[in-house]
């Protein structure tokens, strides 16, 4: 067994313990109260009148509270026995659902809903839940202090409920493995778990950022609902070409089918029509790391930023009079959602980098009108595909450095000498400055931008 193996069982053993960090700290601080503050008075030392009825009145609030701490602690026994028997009988555990939700007019947070049938809550007590997702990770604990609707008069008897937002590293889809529901008491003096045998998946979405807006317009149709002021191009019938007919002009004649089947086709000429019903937004992902560095952790938050970036430009383009259309380059199993919002959300949060599908083989410069690009990309492979585009197309270049700015000058030092971070990219933040990858990605980041500045596509920074 290897270490992470078994500093996994220990943890999940840890849970089951009903002691916590408060009970060591109560019974601590019980004993140097009693060894220091308690003091009884020896044979012939002066004592003040007042003393006895201090000693009185604090014997009474000790009683007091000792009550309502015992009234607490044996009301979270009684209901996790209850609940391990209704488990039993009834086979009864937790039920997740993951929304995403709106905030201040942006739909980019999680939240997860909650529900324990039958459970009660305790008196003076509380109820929480973890979730175990990707196979050795927890998240947070989150609350069960809510009430099902329509049992306000006893709702401790019918079900518990809890709403807690999800906020974790990666924007991406996670495995849900397992759980554990705590009971605990006022002062969480103990803690009694059960463990949740819930399955499921749920993803992280990403979050809008600023981006500039641009003039796109469509340049695929597949209905006459809406007209375009500009003209655009549009293929003829089925690979440009049709059967020979009186009145076509000869010279379209394609005499290399003719000699292969002995038929008369002429090539369909491009026409301009005043027509659009949509747009293509495609966003690569392909990875053409600059030079032999991998990047580590840096590309796993870069990875991050660009979902955002992407995200952002296709939500921008939604709230415009056209239908988007996002063209992934990865797979992706279709998950039933009707919100074509959150379905893109999704798509976008499940892609990785990938090095099977380069930008020449996948963005379709006839019918794509936005393409999302990154520092990764090959600057050469770049050039290529700009050149058969025109103006028309609008180019969204994500600086993958920018995933790493400080917003104050040696921000970084404060960081590593004052407070040091505790989250992935905070502490990326800090070590940034000195790695080589930095000053390979800037350097390509500098070719792609003389690209851009070469070619015909209207373009901006991200």
């Amino acid at each position: 067994m290897t270490w992470k193996k078994l500093k996994w069982k220990l943890l999940l053993l840890l849970q089951y313990s009903p002691f916590t960090l408060n009970t060591i700290l109560f019974v601590g601080g019980g004993f140097l109260c009693w060894k220091y503050v308690y003091q009884p008075v020896t044979k012939g030392e002066f004592q003040s009148p007042i003393m006895p009825m201090i000693a009185v009145m604090g014997y009474m609030s000790l009683v007091v509270f000792g009550v309502f701490v015992a009234i607490s602690v044996i009301s979270t026994l009684v209901c996790w026995i209850q609940y391990l028997l209704l488990r039993k009988e009834d086979n009864i555990s937790i039920q997740v659902d993951f929304k995403t939700e709106s905030r201040e007019g942006r739909r980019n947070k999680l939240f997860l809903n909650a529900t324990l049938e039958g459970a009660w809550r305790p008196i003076l007590g509380y109820v929480q839940g973890m979730l175990i997702y990707d196979g050795q990770h927890f998240t947070g604990r989150f609350g069960l202090m809510g009430s099902k609707e329509g049992d306000a008069t006893t709702h401790w008897r019918k079900a518990i409920t809890g709403k807690a937002q999800i906020a974790l590293s990666d924007i991406k889809e996670y495995e849900i493995n397992g759980g554990f529901i705590y009971f605990q008491d006022m002062l969480r003096l103990f803690s009694f778990a059960a463990a949740q045998p819930v399955k499921g998946h749920f993803f992280q979405p990403p979050l809008l950022v600023d981006v500039p807006d641009m003039n796109v317009f469509p340049r695929k149709t597949e209905n006459l609902d809406v007209r375009i002021e500009q003209m655009r191009r549009v293929e003829g019938e089925l690979f440009n070409y049709k059967d020979f007919e009186a009145g076509d002009d000869i010279r379209r004649i394609v005499w290399k089918l003719y000699a292969k089947n002995n038929e008369l086709m002429v090539r369909t000429p491009e026409i301009f029509e005043p027509y659009a019903s949509h747009m293509d937004l495609y966003a690569s992902f392909y990875d053409d790391s600059p030079g032999v560095l991998t990047g580590g952790e840096y590309k796993k938050e870069m990875l991050n930023y660009y979902k955002n970036c992407v995200y952002t430009v296709y939500d921008t383009l939604s709230k415009k009079e056209w239908k988007v259309n996002f063209v992934p380059d990865q797979f992706f199993k279709e998950s039933g959602e009707q919100d074509a919002s959150i379905v893109t959300a999704q798509i976008i949060s499940n892609a990785n980098w990938q090095v099977d599908k380069t930008i020449s083989g996948y963005f379709n410069p006839k019918t794509g009108s936005v393409l999302c690009v990154h520092s990764f990309v090959d600057p050469v492979e770049l050039e290529a595909v700009l050149d058969r585009c025109d103006a028309t197309v609008v180019v969204y270049f994500v600086k993958l450095s920018r995933t790493f700015r400080q917003l104050i000058p040696l921000r970084f030092l404060l960081r590593i000498i004052m407070q040091p971070p505790k989250d992935r990219l905070n502490r990326l933040k800090g070590t940034w400055p000195f790695s080589p990858f930095n000053f390979a990605t800037k350097k390509r980041e500098k070719q792609i931008e003389q690209v851009l500045e070469k070619s015909a596509v209207s373009w901006t920074v991200l």
